[in-house]
């Protein structure tokens, strides 16, 4: 047999964090066991489905690397399929044709409920054989009994079938309905393998009727635990971002959220950093735990650092270079990038805010913090500048080791700590007292700016003096 799993989203929005993990686990199943994830759209209601939530949908799968093998389908165009289906259940005695209108079947729920009662459908229409000159919806005739759901993640679940309502299969406009499409489509595409949150579970019972009825073998069940944000509520937009995409706009690497959805829900030991290839070699439905996740922002920015620091530089410096031309800056064709990228990869979270860190080396003039000129920058170190210049002016190979060679025979001349040196260059350079190391910055900055700078901070002495 080969496994065959799918994602099948609503297209109703973007993707969120829960949808992303759902995919996720899909295809790493699928992959493990050497089989196929597949990609439906279910875009089943008209009034909601958007191709703006399409095109979100797919864009993030694709940001995410989440490649599938088959589709995307779209079950709106499948409608035939769907009505061959229910018909064949009309034919075999198992659906039925139902007359009451909305506004009937309205106003019983309200009876009902008044009474206390289930507000189920009553299931009058099941004994009327001859067909009237009307409109009818077409309704699965729900058997007595118990439907046992059996399910890898949750274990063992009955329902009394007596709770389920005779429900719709194709509505009197003749459109199909969710819980019978999503049968159709699994059966018809041969999947082995329902892996989806356990939002869902309610509606399995019912979709096992549908598969017996229309003698298809029923595929394994896995229900996945909702994610909770911090307050063990289901996550939502109060908790922060929900969107896939939204992280990608904060600066976020791919399989940093892929790695810390991963391990929303499923383990292997102790094991917090996973590869691509590493999920798919260690990943079982077995290891995905029954109880809900709570999801932990602090936990993914640490994973989001941990893969921005083992980016290569050059790789890095494609990544962050649209954060850096959102800020206004022309960074394109830099040949500095991948220099600068890793200067401030230690020091960065996300690649937003190390382009926001890293901006100064972009800025035609830097623009200095008041407190940290008036400290740094003042009249009676322009001695101090010019010297450093006049050292380093002359450096042809401008790199790491030779400006500290430059700077530690300053120091030793003048009987200074690199502190006393290093602080006001590194405001000249970058306006405030906080930036990468000094040699590696001021390598990557290159020597025209540097020395641009320096003398900009001398003319800045030089006006504070004239004053």
């Amino acid at each position: 047999m080969t496994v065959r799993t799918r994602f099948a989203p609503s297209p109703t929005g973007y993707l969120h964090i829960g949808g992303a993990r759902t995919a996720l686990f899909n295809l790493l199943f699928a992959r493990h066991n050497k089989g196929k994830f597949i990609l439906r759209i279910e875009d089943t209601d008209v009034a909601r489905s958007t191709e703006e939530s399409i095109k979100a949908i797919i864009d993030g799968m694709e940001w995410l690397g989440l490649h599938w093998d088959e589709g995307p389908f779209f079950q709106s165009k499948r409608f035939d399929l769907y009505r061959e289906h229910a018909y064949k259940l009309l034919e075999s005695g198992e659906a039925y044709r139902c007359y009451c209108t909305p506004e009937e079947l309205e106003a019983r729920r309200e009876a009902a409920m008044k009474e206390g009662r289930p507000p189920k459908y009553d299931g009058r229409c099941r004994d009327i054989h001859e067909k009237q000159d009307k409109p009818f919806a077409l309704r699965f005739k729900v058997p007595p009994g118990t439907t046992v759901v059996r399910d890898v993640v949750k274990g063992a679940i009955s329902f009394d079938n007596s709770t389920i309502e005779d429900l719709v299969i194709l509505r009197s406009d003749t459109t199909p309905t969710y819980n019978f499409c999503v049968v159709v489509d699994d059966a018809t595409m041969d999947i082995t393998h329902v892996i989806r949150g356990d939002d869902h579970l309610n509606n399995t019972p019912k979709q096992i009727l549908l598969y017996k009825a229309l003698g298809h073998e029923l595929p394994v069940f896995a229900h996945l635990p909702m994610i909770l944000g911090s307050d063990k509520t289901r996550l939502s937009k109060r908790h922060g971002a929900t969107s896939v995409m939204a992280y990608k706009e904060m600066g976020y690497l791919p399989h940093a959220l892929i790695n810390y959805l991963a391990r929303l829900g499923w383990s292997h030991g102790d094991e917090e950093i996973f590869s691509m290839n590493d999920l798919i070699e260690k990943f079982t439905l077995e290891s995905v735990g029954a109880s809900s996740g709570v999801f932990n922002p602090e936990k993914l920015l640490w994973l989001n650092q941990h893969y921005i620091k083992a980016t290569p530089d050059d790789e890095l410096a494609g990544l962050v270079a649209p954060f850096f031309e959102s800020l206004g800056l022309n960074v394109s064709g830099d040949a500095r990038m991948a220099k600068i990228a890793g200067t401030l990869k230690e020091r960065s979270k996300t690649l937003k805010e190390m382009a926001e860190s890293g901006a100064f080396y972009f800025k035609d003039k830097v623009e200095y913090d008041p407190k940290a000129a008036e400290k740094f920058l003042a009249p009676d170190n322009d001695s101090l500048f010019a010297l450093i210049i006049e050292r380093i002016e002359p450096i042809n190979a401008f790199n790491h080791k030779s400006l500290e060679e430059a700077f530690n025979a300053i120091l030793a001349e003048k009987d200074l700590k690199l502190g006393k040196v290093a602080q006001p260059v590194r405001v000249a350079l970058t306006g405030g007292t906080v930036s990468p190391g000094i040699f590696e910055m001021m390598e990557a900055m290159g020597k025209g700016m540097v020395m641009a700078r320096l003398n900009d901070a001398r003319s800045h002495m030089k006006s504070l003096a004239a004053k």
